[in-house]
């Protein structure tokens, strides 16, 4: 069998047409990238943000002796999108989960801490790796806010100490400080496929026992009254000022603390609100000149 794929720029407005005409046309599946360069930000829930310019790309079967007639699909394509730019192309068949996991590759963090797939073999067995199941949580070690919290975690002092990662995502922040000596994650997200996601990778890295994953609600009620000595927060700029004073609650007098997915425009605005809530920033770093992590103590 070979795949042919039908890619089709639009404007944003024009998304969901063009999807409906594809999936119309006999498309198995439809999917959406983006067209400029264009960076976006996690969404918060319930948020389906979308770029300004849209590759449309749809993909339909082409059965050995029912060959598609590429020419007549793009012609009728033309005549209901006229001014949109179309290219296709014919894919052989694959196995296309071997494709997902080879984009995947070993991330180095530090001399002897590495962010391994789980599927791959580590490039030095005698460091610190932490092997990953990226799954459909937010957290692999490849997106620059994730790789500048693991960079802190990796010099800093977390043997025997109470951590939070609060938006854990895939559990890469968590299960990393419990790699490197922490005594205890507690660690809480809004997605539930993130608690699963966060609990699997614990598991896999024999670390399950040191660590405590809920929704926020479940998680307040069981750090009632408890304090961490270092917190861990790779979410949203909007999220992070409106935690703040949270925050400062959860987290010990001179405890420590790493914040990210804060980009260049947003960083002043986040060390106020921190400073205003008893908080200490004692380093801004930046990672592929879009994203920073700022770090300090709690006063």
């Amino acid at each position: 069998m070979k795949w042919l794929q039908i890619h089709i720029t639009v404007d944003q407005a024009q998304v969901d047409f063009t999807e409906t005409l594809l999936l119309s046309l006999g498309a198995v599946s439809v999917t959406l990238d983006d067209a400029e360069d264009q960076a976006l930000l996690e969404p918060l829930p319930g948020e389906t943000p979308l770029w300004n310019k849209v590759i449309v790309t749809g993909i339909f079967a082409q059965e050995d002796g029912e060959e598609i007639d590429i020419n007549a699909l793009e012609t009728f394509i033309k005549t209901q999108l006229p001014e949109q730019p179309l290219r296709s192309e014919l894919i052989e068949d694959q196995v296309w989960e071997r494709t997902w996991m080879d984009a995947y590759e070993p991330i180095q963090v530090s001399d002897n801490f590495w962010i391994v797939p789980e599927w791959l073999q580590p490039p030095n067995p005698e460091a610190v790796n932490l092997k990953l199941d990226p799954g459909l949580a937010f957290g692999t070690g490849n997106h620059a806010s994730t790789f500048l919290c693991l960079q802190w975690l990796a010099k800093t002092d977390v043997k025997d100490k109470i951590v939070i990662d609060y938006g854990c995502g895939s559990g890469i922040l968590g299960v990393a400080a419990l790699l490197l000596g922490a005594k205890k994650v507690y660690a809480t997200d809004i997605d539930p496929q993130a608690v699963l996601a966060t609990k699997q990778n614990a598991d896999l890295n024999g670390v399950l026992e040191g660590l405590y994953v809920d929704l926020p609600e479940a998680f307040n009620q069981t750090f009632e009254g408890q304090q961490a000595d270092i917190l861990l927060a790779n979410i949203l700029a909007g999220p992070l000022m409106s935690l703040a004073p949270e925050f400062a609650r959860l987290t010990k007098p001179s405890g420590e603390f790493a914040l990210a997915g804060i980009i260049e425009e947003q960083v002043e605005d986040v060390k106020a609100v921190y400073e205003q809530n008893g908080f200490t920033v004692t380093e801004k770093a930046m990672r592929e000149e879009t994203w920073y992590r700022l770090s300090g103590q709690r006063n």
